[in-house]
């Protein structure tokens, strides 16, 4: 649920790219029942998700060790019943954690979701964070449950989907709106740099963006992922409205390459997305829709999928099952991929309309938005 309609897109670890440290994190958990276990997990609920360590209960502790990103956003998860991770529902007992190289402490009773971390201003700072947005979290949980209890035939109910995709919309306008107000009391936060990026999006509004960028401290906007920010900031007009698309090759499911330049002469959707995209998965039918309405009418799709190294066969399933008719390329190297470094690609679903010359005319057009804007420029 939360995937689909919770979340507007897929996004790139941005913060996360940064210097491999050695971490240490103890859990004491001292009245859990035996027998219990915990993981480390990044990117948990989303398909790609990824275990970095796991660990068996001992003496009401579990003891991590091992190396990572620094700064690293892993998600703690205690499997109270050993039914396995993937077994285990969004109610799961779970705690964010980031990775450094302090020796991480997290002390509770018989669960992590209240438990208290320390040893780590990363951390520390983070719970403070948290708080801000525990009212937005809440009506989240709220829905979630909601949809979770609702019995099936009312779960594809297009007007119970409406009134929770409501209440979500109204949850995120809170959220943004406290963003912006954490950001500007928190010039020197972390965390204001990570919510930045997500506000900014896919798509930056640079009036916007630009000046509370500007109003974050010189050392946070001096880091690593400060720098990297500013580089999206400051150099979008390589891929903006009017200017010309840059071309690239890429090879197609039959591992034949295809330029984007074969498509001049036509109106271009050059769409990038990923088999384990819950968000792109879920506007897959639009883009279907609008292939089938205006495919005749001097306008295709070209798909560039973000899907990772030895995962072909996921992406051409997920191809069958969304009935994608369009040409689709990948050169299969998740975040890095070729042509999405070119867009700077660093959410996805995201898209850029092309024209007949060449030239980007729209992006991001999603839903009845990419509709109306074909039939602006292909109804006479």
């Amino acid at each position: 649920m939360r995937k689909l309609i919770f979340t507007a897109l897929a996004i790139a670890p941005l913060l996360g790219q940064a210097q491999s440290i050695d971490y240490q994190l103890t859990v004491k958990l001292p009245t859990l029942k035996m027998p219990s276990k915990a993981y480390l997990v990044y990117g948990y609920g989303w398909s790609n998700q990824r275990v970095i360590d796991s660990a068996e209960l001992i003496k009401g502790t579990f003891s991590f060790k091992g190396t990572a990103e620094d700064n690293m956003k892993a998600m703690l998860v205690i499997d109270h019943s050993i039914q396995g991770l993937q077994n285990l529902d969004r109610m799961a007992d779970t705690h964010v954690v980031y990775l450094t190289d302090d020796n991480i402490l997290i002390k509770g009773k018989d669960s992590v979701k209240y438990a208290v971390v320390t040893g780590s201003a990363l951390n520390t700072e983070y719970t403070k964070y948290s708080k801000t947005f525990a009212v937005v979290e809440k009506a989240l949980g709220a829905i979630d449950a909601e949809y979770i209890a609702a019995p099936d035939a009312k779960k594809n109910d297009t007007a119970f989907f409406a009134s929770l995709k409501e209440k979500v919309n109204k949850a995120n306008q809170l959220s943004d709106s406290l963003k912006y107000v954490y950001i500007r009391q928190n010039p020197d936060s972390y965390f204001s740099l990570e919510v930045l990026t997500e506000l900014a999006g896919e798509d930056i509004d640079i009036y916007k963006i630009q000046p509370l960028f500007k109003g974050l401290s010189a050392r946070l906007r001096n880091t690593k992922a400060g720098t990297d920010f500013a580089k999206l900031l400051y150099n979008i007009g390589a891929t903006s409205i009017g200017a010309m698309a840059p071309n690239f090759t890429q090879n197609d499911v039959n591992d034949k390459p295809v330029k984007l330049s074969d498509f001049r002469g036509k109106y271009v959707l050059l769409d990038f997305w990923a088999s384990w995209c819950g968000p792109c998965r879920a506007e897959n039918p639009n883009v279907v829709k609008a292939f089938n309405k205006y495919k005749d009418k001097n306008f295709t799709v070209l798909g560039v999928s973000l899907d990772q190294p030895g995962k072909k066969e996921a992406w051409l399933a997920a191809i069958k099952a969304d009935g994608l008719p369009w040409t689709q390329v990948s050169d299969l190297q998740f975040w890095n991929n070729a042509a999405a470094k070119q867009y700077d690609i660093r959410a996805i679903p995201q898209n850029f309309l092309i024209d007949p010359t060449g030239k980007i005319v729209a992006k991001n057009l999603r839903g009845e938005a990419l509709e109306k804007k074909l039939e602006e420029l292909l109804i006479l």
